[in-house]
């Protein structure tokens, strides 16, 4: 029986985008994952060359492919280009960002039991961009919370939490002084979560929640949250599990989903051939298993697995040894 081939998006962006890139599509590739790839470069050097930070044909591809692996681009600080994360998060209405961190025992950290999936309203808060400038000392930001993205992501995490048997969701908020805001997302989680009376649901407040993450992260499960605090909380988790280079992630909307890691595009290390593809490895994983390809992403999941002990082959940041080429050969090689 031949197997129907699914066509993805591919931007490799920049720093060690390309390089983390040509890592993950490697692996696949030796993996047999079913994937055509239409591949474009995108980001602050395709800007410089052609004017456009993405160019028409790559988001032509996206919204016909509706499927997209996408590596780090840089986002300036304090001015220049607005996030394209966040562009395209919202012209596509990617609501839903899913985070899973979960400890791997080849990984040394203080928490070996960290199990976690954080699920962010990924298209309002303070992410938004809407700032009035009152006058030289006084800025305004718009924070836009509403029923509707609320209800959405808060319904995702319950069922994520049904259909893979977790026991617990938890509100991530700030109610208690954001009132309307906050006390909106808040209400609506209480509601939804009476649908549910199989799931614990509970709620607290963001820095509570930092607090016992650092003190007793095994107590949490699913995470649910507004936009700004999903990011931060997010990144929190993955330095419980070892780090940025750890932590995948998923964009799902109702017609688009895409794949990236979590962390920047590093351009101190680009080219040194150093570059950890974990995190974007096992977001390509969570794009298979979006697709309805699970075997070959366990069959990925658990070359990494015993790939992770071998510090000879890994990268720096990883403890290791090894370059990109040398974890990217025996990843292939336990395939």
């Amino acid at each position: 029986m031949s197997v129907k081939t699914k066509t993805i998006t591919v931007f490799r962006g920049d720093g060690i985008g390309p390089e983390i890139t040509a890592a993950v599509l490697r692996i696949l590739q030796a993996a047999k994952a079913p994937l055509d790839y239409e591949v474009f470069d995108v980001g602050a050097a395709v800007y410089e060359k052609s004017g456009a930070f993405i160019p028409d044909d790559a988001f032509a591809s996206f919204e016909k492919n509706k499927v997209m692996l996408k590596s780090p681009i840089t986002t300036p600080i304090g001015g220049g280009f607005r996030s394209l994360n966040v562009t395209l998060r919202t012209k596509y209405d990617l609501y839903a960002n899913i985070r899973p961190a979960k400890s791997n025992a080849a990984v040394r950290t203080p928490f070996p039991n960290v199990d976690i999936v954080t699920f962010r309203e990924n298209t309002e808060d303070l992410y938004i961009g809407e700032e009035e400038k009152i006058d030289d000392d006084t800025v305004h930001a718009v924070k836009r919370i509403t029923r509707r993205a609320s209800r959405r992501i808060i319904r995702d995490a319950f069922e994520y939490a049904k259909v893979h048997g977790r026991r617990k969701v938890t509100c991530v908020h700030k109610a208690n002084i954001l009132k309307q805001s906050d006390g909106l997302f808040l209400s609506v989680f209480h509601e939804i979560a009476g649908e549910y009376p199989g799931i614990e649901a509970d709620d607290k407040i963001v820095d509570a929640v930092c607090m016992h993450l650092v003190m007793h992260p095994e107590t949490f499960d699913v995470l649910v949250m507004p936009n700004l605090y999903g990011d931060i909380v997010s990144d929190l988790t993955s330095g419980l599990i070892g780090g940025l280079g750890l932590l995948p992630s998923a964009n799902i909307g109702d017609g688009y989903a895409m794949f990236e890691a979590v962390h920047g595009s590093a351009p101190d290390i680009a080219g040194k051939g150093i570059a950890n593809p974990t995190a974007f490895l096992w977001s390509a994983c969570m794009m298979l298993e979006y697709i309805e390809e699970n075997e070959i992403a366990a069959k990925i999941r658990k070359a990494v697995d015993e790939t992770l002990p071998n510090t000879s082959v890994l990268t720096p940041d990883l403890g290791g040894k090894g370059t990109t080429e040398t974890y990217v050969n025996e990843v292939i090689a336990k395939l």
